[in-house]
C-alpha cells in the first residue's frame, strides 16, 4: 500500500488526505475496533464530533493502537446546541475530557447554527491556547464564509461539506480552495440516500484498475484535492478505502464520474436545517 498523501493547511498544520469518519458508529467496542483497524491499516486521521457520542471510544482506540498521539490527526466538532448556548469553550473542554487528550488537531463549528459568529471568536481563543492545532467550519455555504471573513482576520483551515459524485458541490469546493482553505468531503460515497456504489459506470472504471466502486470514488475525491472521510466499521472495507494510492484516474475517468451528479443533496441544506 502506497503511503497516503498530505495537505498543508493555511496555518501550516499538515492533515492526511484520507480520514476515518465515525458518524453513526456506535460508542464502545465498535468504534474502538474501527479506529484500531484504521490505524493498523495506515490511517493517521480520525474524524469525530460531540454529537456522534463516540469521542471517548475514539480516544480509547487511539490509545490502544500504540501509535503516538502526535502521529494521529484527530478532529472533533462543536454541536449546534452548544453554539446556540454560547458555550463553545466549555463544550471544547468536555470534548477533550471525553477523548482523553490535551489537544485536538482540528476543531470545527459543525453547522452554521444561530450564534456561530460568537463561536468563531471562541474557537480563535482555543486555537491561541494551543489546544486546537487548527480551527475551521463545517457545512458553511459561500455566504457564511463571506460573513466570517468580513468580520475576522482568521481564515478557517477547512470547510467540511457534503460532496460525492452524486452531489459534487463543486462551486463551493472551488470557492473554498480559492480562499486558501481545505475542502473536506463528508458522505463521500453518496451516503444512505443514494445507490452510487451500484453505478455501472463506476464498475466499468473500477474494472480497468482492479478497484472497487468505493475505491474509484475515493480516488476521484483525492484528485479533486479533497480531504475525504469514508466511514466503515468493517476492517477489510477500512483497509480497502485507503488502498487508493497505487493508481490514478485519467482526465476522461474524472469527467465521466462527474456526469453522475444529480445536483441533489442526500442530507440537510445548511440554509435550512432543524436540528
Amino acid at each position: 500500500m502506497a503511503e497516503q498523501t498530505m495537505i498543508t493547511l493555511n496555518n501550516g498544520t499538515v492533515i492526511p488526505q484520507i480520514g476515518l469518519g465515525v458518524f453513526r458508529t456506535p460508542d464502545g467496542e465498535t468504534t474502538v475496533n474501527a479506529v484500531r483497524a484504521a490505524l493498523e491499516a495506515g490511517y493517521r486521521h480520525i474524524d469525530t464530533a460531540m454529537i456522534y457520542r463516540n469521542e471517548s471510544s475514539v480516544g480509547e482506540g487511539v490509545r490502544q493502537s500504540g501509535i503516538a498521539r502526535e502521529d494521529v490527526f484527530v478532529t472533533t466538532k462543536l454541536w449546534n446546541d452548544d453554539i446556540r448556548a454560547h458555550r463553545a469553550k466549555a463544550a471544547f473542554d468536555e470534548s477533550l475530557e471525553r477523548l482523553g487528550f490535551d489537544y485536538v488537531d482540528l476543531y470545527l463549528i459543525h453547522w452554521p447554527a444561530d450564534g456561530w459568529q460568537q463561536a468563531w471568536d471562541d474557537l480563535q481563543e482555543i486555537a491561541a491556547s494551543g489546544r486546537a492545532k487548527a480551527i475551521g467550519v463545517s457545512n458553511f455555504h459561500q455566504h457564511h464564509i463571506n460573513e466570517l471573513l468580513a468580520n475576522s482576520d482568521v481564515v478557517p483551515a477547512v470547510d467540511q461539506i457534503e460532496s460525492s459524485p452524486q452531489f459534487t458541490n463543486q462551486e463551493l469546493v472551488d470557492f473554498v480552495h480559492g480562499h486558501g482553505m481545505a475542502a473536506e468531503a463528508w458522505s463521500p460515497l453518496g451516503g444512505t440516500g443514494g445507490n452510487l456504489l451500484s453505478s455501472p459506470l463506476l464498475a466499468e472504471i473500477g474494472a480497468k484498475y482492479g478497484k472497487s466502486a468505493a475505491q474509484i470514488v475515493i480516488r476521484w475525491h483525492i484528485q479533486r484535492g479533497m480531504v475525504v472521510l469514508p466511514k466503515s466499521v468493517h476492517a477489510e472495507r477500512i483497509r480497502q478505502n485507503i488502498d487508493v494510492f497505487d493508481f490514478a484516474l485519467t482526465d476522461e475517468d474524472m469527467a465521466a464520474i462527474n456526469t453522475l451528479s444529480t445536483g441533489h443533496r442526500n442530507s440537510a441544506d445548511p440554509d435550512n436545517f432543524d436540528f
